[in-house]
């Protein structure tokens, strides 16, 4: 129906119907397979591996998690989080994380990249802050991940693996030319084992393929209806009063629109911003960080997530989402505040 433009007009609105499949379907239907292909050259070649010998003295004590997951958050972050949550399910599947590393990664990591973020700030006219945005951004999404990671549901989560453990070694005492020796020695062990690179690149781009189809329908019918109760129904100005006490006591402008904001970026994470157009410019600020660093919505993430084999329920992304949103919130207003 979207495809020949046949249908009901809040089916083929700029708003819902045709916003989901220009700036949702189409885009992630063609970067996860072409993110696949380029996946084998990511991570079947040695980069996770001396990438990790060196992240894991700060990925592990922070967040929890191995020293090549650092790649996963680059990735997220120049490519897609469709892509970063492909390394991620590729890796659990491998016995390269545990169930709970898993979801950390991807409720923490696996966010929207720099160039969704340019639209954002163009959109909000922050581009003249670009630098402090940015890092904020950067900074609240890492302060938040690394405390949702303590608390309920993650911390409860299991630490059992898919399959069979790949045992990460130890090499905090490793210094210097020992550790850069011994980072290269695990890459080139890597190689060695790793298949054709054609073949490997063929074998990636079907599988990526496959989640493709998995995930576009998901994305269609979940974010068409997440959209269609934003955009016809007051759903979110009553939701809105779960966030509206904490938007209050931080004495944000605007509290309740900054709280209609934070609560409808569960559904997608492009509208908060369009609600807070005319707000001033700490509330624009605000719902900016926010709406990036919560990373968890149901137009494009939570399909995406729930399309691996990762073990998560829709329950705990809500939770995990709520907690992102709260403590993103507290974190980004006295920035806010201190450089505005």
């Amino acid at each position: 129906m979207l495809i020949f433009n046949i249908g009901p007009s809040w089916l083929l609105n700029e708003q819902t119907g045709m916003y989901v499949f220009n700036y949702l379907v189409i885009p992630v239907g063609l970067t996860v397979p072409a993110g696949g292909a380029v996946l084998a050259l990511l991570v079947g070649y040695g980069l996770l591996e001396f990438v990790g010998v060196y992240a894991q003295k700060i990925m592990y004590p922070i967040w929890k998690t191995p020293g090549r997951s650092a790649v996963n958050a680059l990735a997220s972050f120049v490519a897609s989080f469709a892509v970063g949550l492909l390394i991620t399910n590729k890796e659990y599947k491998e016995g390269k994380f545990t169930e709970k590393q898993a979801v950390i990664i991807a409720t923490g990591f696996s966010t929207v990249t720099v160039a969704f973020m340019i639209v954002i700030a163009k959109t909000l006219h922050l581009m003249d802050i670009w630098n402090l945005y940015f890092w904020s951004t950067l900074f609240v999404t890492a302060a938040v991940t690394a405390c949702t990671v303590r608390i309920w549901p993650i911390s409860k989560i299991s630490n059992t693996y898919y399959d069979q453990p790949f045992i990460e070694e130890d090499t905090s005492e490793l210094k210097g030319k020992k550790k850069l020796l011994f980072a290269w020695e695990k890459a080139m062990e890597t190689v060695e084992s790793s298949p054709n690179v054609m073949k490997n690149i063929w074998l990636n781009f079907k599988e990526s393929l496959i989640m493709t189809m998995n995930i576009l329908p998901t994305i269609l019918s979940i974010g068409l209806i997440c959209l269609l109760l934003a955009e016809y129904t007051v759903i979110f100005d009553y939701l809105a009063y779960v966030f509206y006490p904490l938007t209050w006591i931080l004495q944000i402008p605007d509290s309740f629109l900054t709280a209609k904001g934070a609560a409808i970026g569960i559904t997608e994470m492009f509208l908060p911003s369009l609600i807070v157009v005319e707000a001033p410019l700490i509330t624009k600020f605000i719902i900016a960080v926010t709406s990036v660093s919560t990373i968890i919505f149901f137009s494009a993430s939570v399909p995406s997530i729930l399309s691996t084999d990762i073990p998560i329920r829709i329950r705990d992304l809500v939770v995990i989402w709520f907690e992102r949103t709260v403590l993103s919130l507290i974190i980004v207003t006295p920035i806010a505040y201190i450089f505005l």
